[in-house]
């Protein structure tokens, strides 16, 4: 076993699923840790693992948070990386790896991780993200896959052809699942480009779905549902004042409804994608 966590318990699990959601990375919307926030909201969850965080984390990039009291230091709450288990509401095991990102030593933690998944004989694992795309908010929030081999990235959803975009560590673990055979998918969540700096609860909503749909877990929405629907009104009333704005709208729906005939290719261009997703970063 690594060097990098400490095993605080070994519970004797069924055919869990590893859900991966560390925070540091794109997550347009916040569709990734609105999602995960409220898969955890109610739920019972045990430490089964702690990661060295002096070793993985730069702490003057994630800085601790202190505690005053009048004037004195009561304490220290440390960045933390971790994995718990817990279950879904039909009572199927769940491992969630949650915290911030690694700052260091990524194939390291990544080798780390899938040896955990192994050790818990974990049969699939799931990471949450979202990226900004060319789409509208008046259409269904799509899903967009990286995954460890075609049967698995169709089910998801996929981009045809080439994209090379920066990689987040979600992506490394997803290779070292590879060069052991254990099948994973990201789950990306296409938000409106014009929406990403906001939080978009419809991205979280149709995360909470994949993970029904890809991994069979089924998990309460909490306000997702009524969030996404007030999002909704609210950037309609936005855009309404500006007829720019509402060309836009206009000609996405009209990409989005025409790509959604084709049987094989829902989703916008690789090179569409690539660009949202980088100026996305630059902007951030």
């Amino acid at each position: 076993m690594s060097d990098l966590f400490e095993l605080r318990s070994r519970p004797d699990l069924e055919d869990p699923v590893l859900v991966m959601g560390l925070d540091g990375w794109v997550d347009a919307g916040l569709a990734a840790a609105n999602a995960l926030g409220t898969v955890l909201e109610d739920l019972d969850t045990e430490t089964v693992a702690v990661f060295d965080a002096d070793r993985l984390l730069d702490h003057r990039s994630r800085r601790p948070m202190m505690h005053l009291i009048d004037g004195v230091n009561t304490g220290l709450t440390w960045p933390s990386l971790e994995l718990r288990v817990g279950a879904d509401l039909d009572g199927h095991d769940v491992l969630f790896l949650v915290g911030a990102e690694p700052d260091h030593v990524w194939r390291a933690f990544s080798r780390a991780v899938v040896d955990l998944a192994l050790e818990f004989d974990c049969r699939l694992v799931l990471g949450l993200g979202a990226y900004p795309a060319p789409t509208p908010h008046t259409r269904p929030t799509r899903l967009v896959s990286t995954a460890t081999d075609p049967d698995l990235a169709r089910q998801v959803g996929m981009t045809h052809g080439r994209i090379d975009v920066p990689a987040g560590v979600h992506a490394a673990i997803e290779r070292q699942c590879t060069e052991v055979g254990l099948p994973a998918a990201g789950l990306w969540a296409q938000i409106p480009h014009y929406a990403a700096a906001m939080p978009y609860p419809g991205g979280a909503e149709a995360l909470v779905d994949g993970l029904w749909t890809i991994g069979g877990l089924r998990f309460p929405m909490g306000s997702l549902r009524d969030d996404a629907l007030t999002t909704r009104e609210r950037l309609d009333s936005l855009v309404a004042n500006s007829e720019e704005h509402i060309q836009m709208v206009r000609q996405l729906e009209g990409q989005f409804d025409a790509l959604a005939t084709v049987a094989d290719g829902p989703l916008p261009s690789g090179d569409d994608l690539a660009a949202e997703v980088e100026r996305f970063l630059r902007d951030q």
